[in-house]
Parts: C-alpha cells; sequence; structure tokens
C-alpha cells in the first residue's frame, strides 16, 4: 500500500514540476514583471522532476530505499510549514492552506511509512542507517 502511494504522489510530481516550467516560460514569453521568477521557477520544475523519479525508483523496493521516501517526507513538511507560517504572518495568500493539508499528510506519510516499512526509528532513518 505504501509503495503504490509513493508512487502516486511522486508521478504527480512530474506534473507539477511540468506546470512550474510551464508558468516560468509564460512568465518570460509574456514579458511579465516577474521575470526575476524565470530561473528560480525552472530550477524547482527539475528538481520536483528528480524527486518524482526517485521516489518511483524507491517504491520498487521501499526497504533498502527508504532514505529517498523519509528525507522527501521532511521536505514536504518543511514546506508545509513554511506555506502555514507565512499564511498566517500575511506574507502568504490564504488559497495555499490547502497545500498545507496536502503536503503535510502525504510528508507524514512518507516518515511514519518509512519508520514502519524499516522498523526503524527516526533518528536511525534520518541518518540512513539500518535499525541493525
Amino acid at each position: 500500500m505504501l509503495a503504490k502511494f509513493v508512487f502516486w504522489t511522486g508521478a504527480s510530481d512530474f506534473i507539477v514540476g511540468g506546470l512550474t516550467i510551464f508558468g516560468a516560460i509564460s512568465i518570460l514569453i509574456n514579458g511579465n514583471e516577474e521575470r526575476e521568477q524565470f530561473v528560480p521557477l525552472i530550477v524547482l520544475g527539475m528538481f520536483l522532476f528528480m524527486a518524482a523519479a526517485c521516489l518511483i525508483w524507491a517504491s520498487r523496493d521501499l526497504v533498502a530505499r527508504y532514505p529517498i521516501v523519509f528525507w522527501q517526507g521532511l521536505v514536504r513538511l518543511t514546506a508545509a510549514s513554511a506555506i502555514l507560517f507565512a499564511s498566517v504572518s500575511g506574507i502568504a495568500e490564504k488559497s495555499l492552506y490547502f497545500l498545507i493539508v496536502f503536503d503535510g499528510i502525504i510528508g507524514a506519510t512518507y516518515v511514519l511509512g518509512s519508520i514502519k516499512a524499516t522498523n526503524s526509528s527516526f533518528l536511525d532513518c534520518l541518518l540512513c542507517q539500518d535499525s541493525s
């Protein structure tokens, strides 16, 4: 069950990465005032592609490749926390609240699922060590 969840949520990163790159290119083409966002959005899109490929690969052998899933879970929890802080502080739009729930659930599932699948502690997973 966890392997399928990791596979499909990882595959969805290809879509998000593609949309991010499309957004960057459209900013450049349309001569938008936010042209300085082009490079960060292109890089973010490619990182999302890399995350997608790594998660799909990791889903084929979760026990051996759990660090990828565990650390991607930490990335998603960090994203959810940053958006929560930015939303509460008035830095980000309230429309981003759905990402707090979306990334929070996926991140927690990745972290807790990695711990359970490997029968390791949080610290063991953090340090990419075997439970033995």
